[in-house]
């Protein structure tokens, strides 16, 4: 069975162990990874018959955006099982996230990627709605979403987006909301909202997942490990020991991601 990996994070090799460190610092979780480049990415993914990946990184200040964009670019161009999602940030102009999302389409990325708690800006703020307003019909945004420390990127913030912003595709990460899955009844019939299942399988019970699953629709959901976070053999187990059918598996770990970003 096929397996796509929606949701991981990649850094050039002279800041990879130090990126990979400050994100185990953030959530106070030992990475499972020592450092997280593309090579390490792909030898810890083939373990768990991985094929593809939805790469990215994290810009924290506006000026750091180009280069970060064209690093993935560049990793694109040598790891043809790359899928390339652009990072963005608040700070930028209007005119400059447009040029960011064309650049982006023209290059043969297929999403953003934004983290409102590293980032710091509020997912329904007024200063990230221009990137709503410049995705729309264009590329789907995956956000990290939740985290009951913080209140940037609530569940309830992205619904309210999701309503607004009907042509918009969002992917709420982990379930929808780090350790706010309690709260994933919210997004219930939001037809352009989807899911990924990382960062949440070793903190909820097989049967919660499945609730969420069953409630949302497995339609809805992307199988990811959230590299370097967890390493995909555990991840894929956790996944695996949620009582799906077959259909529903082969949808979570391949079809509804090929369907969603048209590969």
């Amino acid at each position: 069975m096929e397996i796509i990996d929606a949701h991981a994070h990649i850094y050039p090799e002279k800041i990879a162990e130090k990126a990979t460190v400050a994100i185990g610092d953030f959530y106070d979780i030992p990475m499972e990874m020592p450092a997280g480049t593309a090579e390490r990415l792909i030898e810890d993914g083939k373990r768990a018959g991985i094929s593809r990946y939805v790469v990215h990184s994290v810009a924290t200040t506006a000026h750091q955006v180009r280069s970060i964009n064209e690093f993935i670019k560049k990793e694109l161009e040598l790891h043809k099982e790359f899928i390339g999602f652009i990072t963005l940030h608040q700070d930028l102009t209007e005119e400059e996230v447009e040029f960011e999302i064309s650049w982006a389409i023209e290059n043969g990325f297929k999403g953003i990627k934004l983290h409102p708690d590293f980032q710091k800006f509020y997912i329904d703020g007024e200063n990230a709605q221009k990137f709503y307003r410049l995705a729309e019909n264009r590329l789907p945004i995956l956000f990290h979403t939740g985290d009951n420390r913080y209140d940037f990127s609530k569940p309830e913030r992205l619904v309210k987006m999701a309503k607004k912003y009907p042509n918009v595709n969002f992917i709420g990460a982990h379930f929808g909301g780090y350790r706010c899955w309690e709260d994933s009844h919210l997004y219930k019939g939001l037809s352009n909202v989807y899911f990924d299942t990382c960062s949440s399988l070793s903190f909820i019970t097989s049967q919660k997942a499945k609730e969420i699953i069953d409630e949302l629709g497995a339609d809805k959901f992307f199988f990811a490990t959230d590299f370097p976070m967890w390493d995909a053999c555990g991840e894929l187990e956790r996944f695996n020991a949620i009582p799906l059918n077959e259909q529903e598996r082969k949808m979570i770990l391949s079809d509804n991601i090929k369907k969603l970003l048209k590969l």
